[in-house]
Formats: C-alpha cells, sequence, structure tokens
C-alpha cells in the first residue's frame, strides 16, 4: 500500500489528524502531488476546518488534478467557499463543476444552495426539482415527474 493509499485509510477511518500529519511529509517530499493537496483539503474539511482546506483545495487544482479527484476537489472547494459565505466563489467553482462534469448531478445541488444564500430562491427550487424529478426512485415522483418539472419554473404564477 502506498502512502497517499495509507493517508485515505486513516482519513476514511476517521483518524484525520494521523492523516493529516502524514499528509504534510507527503508534501514536503513532493509538493507537485496534486493528489496528496487533495487529499489534505479533504481531511481538513472533515475536522470542519473549511479555511484551512480553501489553499490545499486550490493547490490541488492549479497542480492540474484530474479526474474523479478533480470533481471531488472542485465539489469540495465550491461547497466550503459556500460555508464560508463566499458565494460569488463558490458559484464560480460549482459553475466549473457543472461544465466539466455534467453528468454529476451533485454540480446541481450545490449550485442550488449557493442560490439559496444569494437569494435567487426561485433559481433554486426550480433546479432542485428538476433534479428531483430526473433521479427519484418514488413511484409517486416518477409518476409526476413530468408536472413537477413544468411548475419548477412556475412556483409563483397564479392559475386563472
Amino acid at each position: 500500500m502506498s502512502q497517499l493509499e495509507q493517508a485515505i485509510r486513516l482519513r476514511q477511518d476517521g483518524k484525520m489528524q494521523e492523516a493529516i500529519e502524514l499528509l504534510h511529509k507527503m508534501a514536503e517530499k513532493d509538493p507537485g502531488n496534486a493528489g496528496v493537496w487533495y487529499q489534505l483539503a479533504w481531511a481538513h474539511d472533515s475536522l470542519g476546518l473549511e479555511r484551512e482546506a480553501v489553499p490545499y483545495y486550490e493547490k490541488a487544482l492549479s497542480q492540474g488534478l484530474s479526474g474523479e479527484d478533480r470533481a471531488g476537489a472542485i465539489l469540495g472547494l465550491g461547497s466550503t467557499y459556500r460555508t464560508l459565505g463566499q458565494y460569488e466563489q463558490a458559484k464560480k467553482w460549482l459553475e466549473v463543476g457543472m461544465e466539466e462534469f455534467p453528468a454529476q448531478r451533485e454540480f446541481e445541488v450545490f449550485y442550488a444552495m449557493v442560490l439559496y444564500n444569494m437569494g435567487e430562491h426561485a433559481e433554486a427550487m426550480k433546479r432542485l426539482l428538476i433534479q428531483l424529478a430526473d433521479t427519484s426512485t418514488d413511484r409517486g415522483i416518477h409518476d409526476y415527474s413530468r408536472a413537477i418539472r413544468f411548475y419548477s419554473d412556475q412556483l409563483d404564477r397564479i392559475w386563472e
């Protein structure tokens, strides 16, 4: 098992401090390893240390993180910015995620949260309703998915 795999295992097992210590050692030896910076961000985020996680996410992304890890880092950074009240930054990163990973619906959901925080309640609700209609396995939601989608952008309309 590689050191990075060991650090990931420690994080998954809830041993965040041990994971962080190992990851810091790895970052000193190999500062160009984007995966190490991403795991450092994730571990800090998991401890509720959002502000400390931001530079690690940014470093991982600036070093060419790719694939599933890139998607996770973009989502993590966007979500973290949202929790810190930095909504414009959150919106920007989540838009990057939606553009680069259009099939990954989690970006839309986190984007809706940011829109809510920015006072764009109708657009946030619309996006969530569409995700619900498109992804729910609940029979009732499925049966009414066309209606849910139809009304998703007409929530304030009064039918006369």
